[in-house]
């Protein structure tokens, strides 16, 4: 008799411990939505479903220069090497749909910036509402010490935590895609020690998600550089995304006259997303877009200097690309402009400091032609006037291009 009385006091407690982590879940997403966030949802914290799908992605090397993934692979594998406390993971997704393009975003005179670029740089604007968050759950559950705030800069798996949480589903593209939401979505994480109850976003088109793409292959048929050797994986060497900002030397000549008039970024294989049609519009004001970032004059990029570059991209994410690395993917947006216009620039650029922008301004020379373009470069061609070899091979072949 006392063992069942034992044992009706403990289901009792334990019923009371489950109602007492649901409500506090639910407290949890009702206030991440009031910061701002459009989905939140909970998962455990344990080893992601597709680390052995990552693991064969940096076997194939796709991930390119990007050698901080393969360095901390092992965390990524595993979050509790990044939080050893962690039990819960609240997961949550900012829209940065900026609604539609500007006029003259393709017009070939000017360089096209990725939409997630055009406001103010993600990161410590939701970094800071994660600390909020944590704060918020802090004051319930009385512990002392902060949670581990995650926004893509930390080693973490962010769409597997994203889809156990029942944000969305793996696209082909691979992107987290949310029906009625689309791709337009900030990823990030807030790694805490309290053990929550789960709490799976229920989405408004059920029927959708549980379709996932369906047949649709337009991500992958309309990728300018063909970077998806098959569904669901991204070859990051031939991604625009990773060619205009993480790659730091010479963009692969092959690969150039694919880019178009992209200088940061690439946004073609979320336009042409069905799920993205209808995606309403961002909630968090603090990540609203700057029209004027969309697309600016190839003119303006090729003539900044390091003051100008760092005053015009003050507190965005084009810093990342640095000066150099922007006027680079400028120069290569020039030269497929086919508008001599920008010769004068690209000339003046033969003298640029950084010897990665002297020869794409070479390439870009060579690629309008012209006479003009072809005396600078047999100028700035030869030994006594360009000091490295690899600017000097990129002229000679400018000039097979004349």
């Amino acid at each position: 008799m006392p063992r069942s009385v034992d044992g009706a006091t403990r289901d009792v407690r334990q019923h009371r411990w489950v109602c007492k982590a649901m409500l506090l879940s639910q407290e949890i997403i009702s206030f991440a939505l009031t910061l701002g966030f459009d989905l939140a949802g909970i998962a455990p914290v344990g080893p992601p479903p597709h680390r052995a799908a990552f693991d064969a992605w940096l076997e194939r090397a796709f991930h390119g220069e990007m050698s901080y993934l393969a360095e901390r692979a092992d965390v990524r594998r595993d979050p509790l090497e990044l939080a050893p406390d962690a039990r819960s993971a609240i997961v949550v997704a900012a829209s940065y749909a900026p609604g539609p393009l500007p006029p003259g975003t393709h017009d070939r005179s000017s360089g096209r910036i990725a939409r997630y670029a055009w406001g103010t740089d993600y990161h410590e604007v939701i970094k800071c509402r994660l600390y909020d968050l944590d704060a918020f759950i802090r004051r319930h559950t009385g512990r002392q010490e902060q949670g581990k705030a995650c926004v893509d800069t930390a080693p973490l798996l962010e769409r597997d935590l994203a889809s156990g949480a029942g944000l969305g589903f793996y696209g082909r593209n691979t992107c987290l895609i949310t029906p009625g939401l689309g791709s337009w979505t900030f990823l990030a994480a807030l790694l805490v020690p309290e053990v929550l109850e789960e709490m799976p976003v229920l989405l408004l088109h059920s029927a959708l998600s549980c379709v996932g793409c369906g047949r649709c292959t337009r991500c992958l048929d309309q990728c300018p550089t063909h970077a998806f050797p098959q569904a669901y994986v991204l070859d990051a060497r031939r991604c625009l995304s990773y060619l205009t900002i993480e790659l730091r030397g010479p963009i692969p000549r092959e690969l150039r006259p694919l880019m178009g008039n992209w200088v940061f970024g690439c946004d073609v294989c979320q336009e042409v997303c069905p799920y993205n049609r209808l995606a309403r519009s961002l909630t968090m004001r603090a990540l609203g877009p700057a029209s004027n970032r969309a697309a600016i004059p190839l003119e303006q990029l090729l003539a900044l200097d390091e003051d100008a570059f760092r005053a015009r991209f003050r507190g965005t994410a084009v810093l990342r690309a640095k000066r150099r690395g922007l006027v680079r993917n400028a120069c290569v947006a020039a030269g497929n402009s086919q508008d001599r216009a920008a010769v004068p620039l690209l000339t003046s650029l033969l003298g640029d400091p950084e010897p990665v922008v002297r020869g794409h301004a070479a390439w870009a020379l060579g690629r309008l032609g012209g006479p003009l373009a072809a005396r600078a470069l047999r100028d700035a061609g030869g030994a006594a006037a360009e000091p490295d070899a690899y600017v000097r091979e990129e002229i000679a072949f400018a000039l097979t291009m004349i």
